[in-house]
């Protein structure tokens, strides 16, 4: 029998293995008995490495309690498959007993005529906290928190207090981090569960309280609510409304999901991919080549220009052939250039490394590295350049365009995201395909017009 905990991605797929084995001989028993120790995390991990036609199978094999667990891990593209398989009373026992953000988030990825299904599935108060969450923008801080969390009031006794932790525990995300509130619901006070144990049972809660609480509002954008608990290391963050009522909190573990989220969807925007959200591998291939076509049908277009400018100059590369073999070189190291450029500056929008520097002076900034790079590469695309041709003349005609489109390339790279978010445009999205177009057609021209001045052609 299987009975230490995952500790690796590979143990997983070893998991998924031994799953299909036990299922293909019908040993429905041992496969409980195998996914008893197993960490729910890595549970639906494993199940979603499975085909899915026996998915299923192994998630109704699982008790309830474990089953919801799970059914909180998998990805939206699962959850949404195995919830259109489900019996009546199973969607039942999962969704009603999901936590309100988790079923939040599953509500905004299913189709309408599904979440009506499950919508009427839910209990009254448990309808009342979803639709509460949905009600909010998508992508703040109200739809991502969660109702469940302990409030006090700041005229009980820590023993009152103690006591009313101990009812509400086991339907709190948290306990670490207890809520003060007044009678109007307003936040006024925050308190550590340590706080709360160390202090003397007939001290009121108003004599131990902390009265500077940050929180986060219900209309913050959850990049800022990320922001938030990472700047001030907080396991967890009050979310208020405008006149500063409690009505939920966004717990670290949310944060990292949003973290690995928006990472995620910044790297497919440099790449020219737009993923909507999507688990990327859980689309089918048509869907993605409709996300990755678009941007290299652009270029495609955009780069004619490129192939015109070099056409125009067919006499001059005629004359001296030797020229064609840097154009590779030139273009390539402009576009890493640029890239690297707009890569800084958009994670420095992200992470606000930037506060208190100018757009200008950031630029600048950008333009003098980009200098110091290309003097270096200059200098080391000259002496190769030399190697290859032996002529001299055209090793410094390579050398001064590397020179002079590393410093375009630097500003280009810099300066676009800063544009495209002055036009209200996604510079992680726009600023790629539009730099290294940019630095093509500017390094062709300047090559050549080096080439024309320098060789006297």
């Amino acid at each position: 029998m299987y009975t230490s905990r995952l500790s690796s991605q590979a143990t997983v797929y070893e998991v998924r293995t031994q799953l299909q084995n036990l299922i293909a001989e019908d040993n429905l028993a041992e496969v409980k008995n195998f996914l008893a120790p197993v960490q729910p995390t890595d549970i639906a991990e494993a199940i979603e490495l499975l085909p899915e036609d026996i998915q299923l199978v192994v998630f109704r094999l699982l008790p309830t309690e474990e089953a919801i667990a799970v059914y909180e891990q998998f990805e939206p593209s699962t959850q949404k498959s195995l919830s259109q398989q489900f019996r009546h009373q199973e969607i039942r026992d999962i969704v009603n007993k999901m936590s309100p953000d988790d079923r939040a988030q599953l509500f905004d990825e299913l189709p309408p005529k599904l979440l009506q299904r499950l919508n009427s599935e839910l209990s009254p108060r448990e309808r009342e906290a979803t639709s509460l969450l949905l009600g909010y923008q998508p992508d703040t801080a109200g739809r991502i928190m969660t109702p469940e969390y302990v409030s006090l009031e700041s005229d009980e006794t820590v023993a009152q207090s103690l006591e009313r932790i101990r009812s509400l525990a086991d339907v709190s995300e948290t306990i670490y981090y207890l809520y003060i509130t007044d009678a109007q619901q307003h936040l006024v006070g925050i308190l550590s569960l340590r706080e709360l144990v160390t202090a003397s049972l007939e001290q009121s809660i108003s004599e131990i309280m902390n009265r500077d609480v940050v929180s986060v509002q219900t209309n913050t954008d959850q990049e800022e609510v990320v922001r938030v608990i990472q700047h001030y290391d907080l396991i967890a963050v009050p979310v208020v409304d405008k006149e500063r009522r409690l009505v939920g909190i966004i717990t670290v573990d949310d944060a990292i999901d949003i973290v690995q989220e928006e990472t995620t969807e910044d790297i497919y925007k440099l790449s020219g991919v737009e993923s909507e959200g999507d688990d990327y591998f859980q689309v089918n291939l048509l869907a993605v080549t409709k996300k990755r076509v678009f941007w290299l049908l652009i270029l495609l277009l955009t780069n004619t220009f490129t192939s015109k400018i070099i056409t125009s100059q067919e006499e001059v590369l005629e004359k001296v052939v030797g020229l064609a073999a840097f154009i590779p070189l030139l273009n390539d190291t402009g576009g890493n250039v640029g890239s690297q450029s707009s890569t800084v500056i958009i994670r420095g929008f992200s992470t606000d490394e930037m506060q208190g520097m100018g757009n200008l002076q950031v630029i600048i900034r950008e333009g003098i590295a980009g200098s110091l790079l290309g003097l270096m590469l200059g200098i080391v695309a000259i002496i190769w350049a030399y190697i290859l041709q032996q002529n001299l003349a055209i090793a410094f005609v390579v050398g001064i365009s590397l020179f002079a489109i590393t410093i375009i390339a630097s500003v280009a790279g810099a300066a676009l995201p800063f544009i495209f978010r002055l036009l209200k445009l996604d510079p992680a999205l726009m600023s790629a395909p539009f730099i290294t177009t940019a630095v093509d057609i500017l390094g062709v021209l300047i090559y050549f017009s080096l080439a024309v001045l320098l060789l006297e052609i």
